[in-house]
């Protein structure tokens, strides 16, 4: 059974946890790894350099909104598409536990499933844009 007057604090936490981690992976690309040196990893591995650019630039915008909790599923859809495809570019090949060389797949798969719980439950407490949540009662289900 879902506590409903502590649901929204949980939904909150993850957003925030999702949003702040992020950035953090933004900023480990920006100013340890630099921009160069990411897109200079990407096409060896076989991406476009140009790739990696939108790539931080994906993780600055949608940690932000998430970390805001402004346009949050949207957000949590662009950055699973970001994570599919760090999966199957680069992590797949080095197994499932992440401290494999390159990391493997694990990390970037419980992120898809967070991100996916968040765009189900909305943004919780404290979002700067909050949406209105489904009416499961009239919503249709295709069979």
């Amino acid at each position: 059974m879902i506590d409903n007057r502590l649901a929204p604090y949980g939904a909150f936490a993850l957003r925030a946890a999702s949003g702040a981690l992020f950035l953090a992976h933004a900023g480990l690309k920006l100013f340890v790894f630099t921009p160069a040196g990411t897109a200079q990893f990407f096409e060896s591995v076989g991406v476009p350099g140009p790739v990696a650019y939108l790539t931080i630039l994906a993780e600055v915008i949608g940690g932000t909104a998430l970390l805001l909790g402004v346009y949050t599923r949207q957000a949590a859809a662009v950055l699973i598409a970001v994570l599919l495809g760090a999966i199957f570019s680069v992590h797949l090949g080095n197994g499932f536990f992440f401290n494999a060389s390159n990391g493997g797949w694990e990390y970037p798969a419980f992120w898809i499933v967070a991100l996916a719980a968040q765009m189900l439950i909305g943004e919780g407490a404290f979002a700067l844009k909050p949406t209105a949540a489904l009416d499961t009662r009239t919503a249709a289900v295709a069979v």
